[in-house]
């Protein structure tokens, strides 16, 4: 189940010209362009609907897709970020599933466009997110699944030193079919001077 009580937005988080903040109103129309622009850098890693009623990214209006992730916060089941470099919007990194009580854990996603991939933008803005969601809201673990084809995605697990639990068998429905998944794993403790600073000894 959820958190049981909303949660604060934390504002900016940065750490050098790669920072976080929650989705606003005025990022409606960056990030459909976004996802307008990077149609075949992300199409393959888009989740799809199994009955085929998926609307193609960047095809309307994201006005409508932004309230329902801030409600998210208010709900205390999700936190949704955008990605920010030199302080454009450049991608977004998506807290979900977000459980209190026995559990406390949450699965993180995230993209970024084709025109910053490469530079470790997505590696710092998950290193970031991970410590508020370990030093700010106490989580007790995060979960990241990725499609075993995505090396990028890859890179930044191993990056950060996440543990590898195993394979989860047509996990999501991706670009129209069910895929499967590599799980990655962190847990509250792991990395106990924080991500971003683990990062950055690297």
């Amino acid at each position: 189940m959820p958190l049981g009580r909303e949660i604060d937005d934390p504002g900016l988080i940065s750490a050098g010209r790669v920072a976080v903040r929650i989705i606003r109103w005025g990022d409606a129309e960056p990030l459909r362009q976004l996802l307008s622009e990077n149609r075949d850098w992300l199409q393959r890693w888009e989740a799809t609907h199994p009955a085929g009623r998926s609307v193609v990214p960047g095809s309307v209006s994201m006005r409508p897709l932004v309230r329902v992730l801030r409600k998210q916060l208010r709900a205390g089941s999700g936190m949704p970020f955008v990605v920010l470099y030199d302080g454009q919007v450049v991608g977004q990194l998506s807290v979900s599933e977000i459980s209190g009580g026995a559990l406390q854990s949450s699965q993180l996603g995230y993209w970024v466009s084709q025109h910053v991939a490469g530079r470790g933008i997505t590696t710092a803005a998950v290193a970031l997110v991970m410590d508020h969601l370990f030093g700010v809201l106490g989580l007790h673990r995060v979960e990241i699944c990725i499609r075993p084809e995505n090396g990028p995605s890859l890179r930044v697990v191993e990056k950060l030193g996440l543990r590898h639990e195993g394979r989860r068998e047509s996990y999501i429905h991706i670009d129209g079919a069910w895929r499967d998944h590599e799980c990655f794993v962190a847990l509250r403790g792991d990395a106990n001077a924080g991500y971003t600073a683990r990062l950055l000894e690297a």
